[in-house]
């Protein structure tokens, strides 16, 4: 009895890790050809853009407005509270995607480096 015991917990344990994955869209490492480049702000829609939400998202300014980012999200592209990160700047990336019920639904996102931050020539 106590090894039914012991495999219902585990098998409700499995089932409750499980539940918490959440189901992602992941984007491409490369941008696909035949499609251009947009560049674009990126940062964080609340801290930056003052956009409507909880905690700290990604978001994208196009034309001057900002969407938030499906497809991948602020803690994918380092810390979001350093120096450089998306909440305490805004920066500058390159994406493809298109913008789909007032969200950016992106397929290739990659923030690009400031100009200060160039590696020195040897």
């Amino acid at each position: 009895m106590k090894r039914y015991y012991l495999l219902f917990i585990l098998i409700l344990s499995a089932f409750f890790v499980t539940a918490q994955t959440k189901n992602k869209e992941t984007i491409s490492a490369q941008p696909e050809p035949g499609i251009p480049l947009q560049t674009v702000e990126a940062s964080c829609g609340q801290c930056r853009f003052g956009l409507e939400g909880k905690g700290c998202s990604l978001a994208v300014r196009i034309n001057g407005h900002a969407y938030f980012v499906d497809g991948t999200d602020i803690h994918s592209h380092g810390d979001a509270h350093a120096a450089d990160g998306f909440c305490e700047k805004i920066r500058t990336a390159e994406v493809q995607g298109k913008v789909v019920n007032k969200r950016f639904k992106a397929t290739y996102f990659k923030p690009v480096a400031d100009k200060e931050e160039k590696l020195p020539v040897k």
